[in-house]
């Protein structure tokens, strides 16, 4: 009896260390060939098109057309199987499990990336189109019209990659982020650790009662601030426990306030 064909996969993921990752990850499997990976979503369609892949390890956050957006490009009659990869729970997790074979929720551990595989293993050797194709259908529907989600989740940890590798930061070790373009610095200690992420979207996913965004390019941990200091000239900042002094927004500042539990009337400039 003949062998069974390899799975010819394909990464899709806008972050070229996840790319490798899961490549290195998936050469370890015998029965697996890796046709390509890509880093946008556009790039995901045509690769999609082309390359019929048995499987698609998909990333739901890339710029331009998200993960989402490309099951809708390629459509569910030619959609190939499909494991989401997310750093976030938002991207309604239920609804991937209608279609989806699995999903990574970042940061994963090699064990739980075998664990997928595996699943993918056993999705493709017994699941016909036909099944696939309605699940995808479903997934579709159920994004297009989604029940209202009673708690949003929020991130306990960050993973940063270093040097080929995944370090992963608990936010309760970070000072503060910083924005740079569409990079973030997470200031853990002495330590500058970069992610390709916007502000706006990482503060969507850090606990609320933890963090705060003093100023557009500044999320700082409420725990860490030790003074307020302003001035009559207009200037609003804050002196963080191990003395760094970070310029806040004076839109923001009567809701610091309000989050620290402070009377903004009894301050002055000797604050």
């Amino acid at each position: 009896m003949a062998a069974a064909p390899n799975i010819r996969v394909l990464i899709a993921d806008d972050e070229p260390g996840a790319r490798r990752r899961l490549e290195r990850l998936l050469k370890t499997a015998p029965d697996v060939d890796v046709v390509g990976q890509v880093g946008s979503g556009e790039a995901a369609v045509q690769a999609i098109r082309q390359q019929k892949p048995d499987l698609v390890f998909l990333d739901v956050q890339m710029p331009g057309l998200t993960g989402i957006d490309v099951v809708k490009a390629v459509g569910p009659d030619a959609m190939p199987p499909v494991v989401f990869v997310t750093a976030y729970d938002q991207y309604a997790v239920k609804a991937f499990d209608l279609a989806a074979i699995d999903y990574l929720l970042k940061p994963f551990d090699d064990e739980r990336f075998e664990q997928a595989l595996a699943r993918s293993r056993a999705y493709l050797s017994r699941s016909s189109t036909d099944t696939l194709q309605d699940r995808l259908r479903t997934l579709l529907q159920a994004l297009e019209t989604p029940e209202p989600v009673a708690s949003t989740p929020y991130l306990e940890r960050i993973a940063v990659e270093k040097r080929g590798q995944l370090q992963i930061i608990p936010l309760d070790t970070i000072s503060y982020f910083s924005a740079s373009g569409n990079y973030v610095y997470l200031h853990v200690g002495e330590e500058k650790l970069l992610i390709r992420e916007q502000m706006q979207r990482l503060e969507e996913h850090l606990p609320p009662d933890r963090f705060f965004r003093i100023h557009r390019s500044y999320i700082v941990r409420l725990e860490e601030i030790a003074t307020l200091v302003y001035s009559a000239g207009g200037e609003y900042k804050v002196r963080l426990s191990n003395g760094e002094v970070i310029k806040a927004s004076r839109s923001r500042w009567g809701t610091l306030a309000q989050r620290l539990g402070i009377q903004t009337s009894h301050w002055d400039d000797n604050s």
